[in-house]
Parts: C-alpha cells; sequence; structure tokens
C-alpha cells in the first residue's frame, strides 16, 4: 500500500506541475503585461525555475518509482540523483519561494506580484505558483525519505546555484535595464549585497530544516525499525 501510494503521489504531482508550467506558456504574449517576458521570457524568474525543478524531480520519482527493488539491492544512480536534487534544491528553493513571496505580498505587492497580473493569470495560478509548492513538499517528505549529502557539500551546491541565478539577474538587469523583481530597484549596491546574502542565509536554514524533517519522515527506516 505504501509503495502505492508514493507511486500515486509522484504520477499526480509531475502531472500537476507539467499542467501550471502548460498553462504558463498558453498565454500568448498580446495577453500578458508589457515587458513581463521581455529578454529570458519566464526563465528569469525564480517561480518559474522552481516549477520546472519541481516538475523535474516528480518525473525522475515516477520513473524511479518503476524499477525493481529487491532486498539489498544498491541503490540506482537514478534514486541517488533524485535524493540529491530533492534534498539540495528542490526542498529549500520551493519553501523559499513560496515564504519569501508571500512575505513580500503581504508587505507590498507591487514589489512582486503587481495587482495587473490578476488580469492575465486567475487566483488559482498564482496559488499554484506559489502556495500550493510547500504542502506538496511536506507530502513528499513525509511519504519517503531522503539520502542527504553531507552538509558542507549540500550547502557548497546551493550556494554555487544561487550565485549562478544572481549573476543571470544582474545580466538581465544589465542588459535591458530592468530588474526581474521591481523590489531590487529599491536597494543601493550595498543594500542588494546584504539583501542577497540574506536570501542565500534563508535558503541554507532551509536545507538544514529540510534535512531535520527528513528524519522525521513515517518512512524513516529509524523510525521504521
Amino acid at each position: 500500500m505504501t509503495g502505492f501510494l508514493k507511486k500515486f503521489y509522484h504520477i499526480v504531482a509531475f502531472s500537476w506541475y507539467a499542467f501550471v508550467i502548460q498553462s504558463i506558456f498558453a498565454k500568448g504574449d498580446s495577453e500578458l503585461p508589457p515587458g513581463i517576458f521581455v529578454y529570458g521570457g519566464p526563465w528569469k524568474y525564480l517561480t518559474f525555475l522552481n516549477l520546472i525543478l519541481q516538475m523535474v524531480f516528480f518525473g525522475m520519482a515516477s520513473v524511479n518509482d518503476l524499477q525493481p527493488v529487491g532486498k539489498g539491492s544498491k541503490m540506482s544512480f537514478l534514486c541517488l540523483c533524485k535524493d540529491c536534487l530533492f534534498s539540495v534544491f528542490v526542498f529549500p528553493v520551493g519553501m523559499f519561494v513560496v515564504l519569501l513571496f508571500w512575505l513580500i505580498f503581504a508587505y507590498d505587492r507591487e514589489l512582486v506580484y503587481p495587482a495587473s497580473m490578476d488580469n492575465f493569470f486567475p487566483q488559482w495560478m498564482n496559488h499554484a505558483m506559489h502556495t500550493l509548492v510547500l504542502p506538496i513538499l511536506f507530502g513528499e517528505i513525509l511519504l519517503e525519505p531522503h539520502i542527504y549529502p553531507k552538509t558542507r557539500n549540500g550547502l557548497a551546491a546551493l550556494g554555487f546555484v544561487g550565485l549562478a541565478y544572481l549573476g543571470w539577474i544582474v545580466w538581465v538587469y544589465l542588459t535591458v535595464g530592468v530588474w526581474v523583481y521591481p523590489l531590487l530597484g529599491l536597494f543601493s549596491s550595498s543594500g542588494l549585497t546584504v539583501f542577497f546574502f540574506h536570501n542565500m542565509l534563508v535558503v541554507s536554514l532551509l536545507f538544514l530544516l529540510g534535512q531535520t524533517l527528513n528524519h522525521k519522515s513515517l518512512f524513516h527506516p529509524k523510525r521504521t525499525r
């Protein structure tokens, strides 16, 4: 029963993210607010990149579920990659997107999701991108324990990708003169440095949170002995 539930969960989550991403791409440029997808399209938004990340993970998990697992058999390369992807990126980045978005939204939505967006993205899509990610992640971490890398290695990989994304949004700004998020235009150079450092600290803490919650999984070996 546990195996069936896990397989069902992975397939449903993968299908859901595929549907949400397809719905975003289905929006014609003429329907979108001017300039929203200028240079880089949706690929410059962390929210969209996170949706891709979540879909890829659950796709990998679904394929991995089809592999026969014998008693005492070694873990497959796909399973190791899946666990690494979830532990280092999927959980901390997904949590970060949800928490940061709603914190800024509560303060001033115009800084992250202008009211004009409501005319183009229905409310369900906003929640699909910025709310449902969190319960789906918690469902995954409860249903299946994951193998975490050494903490320093996981944080190093997370930091490298974080710097790569920072470089990407700075490149977009230098190219077209517009910040990906209006919030960034409020900071001075030193303020931006502090802001990005703070965000990396938060993501790192979320990695450690995932590591802790992983041991609370309903099916973690230490809980099922």
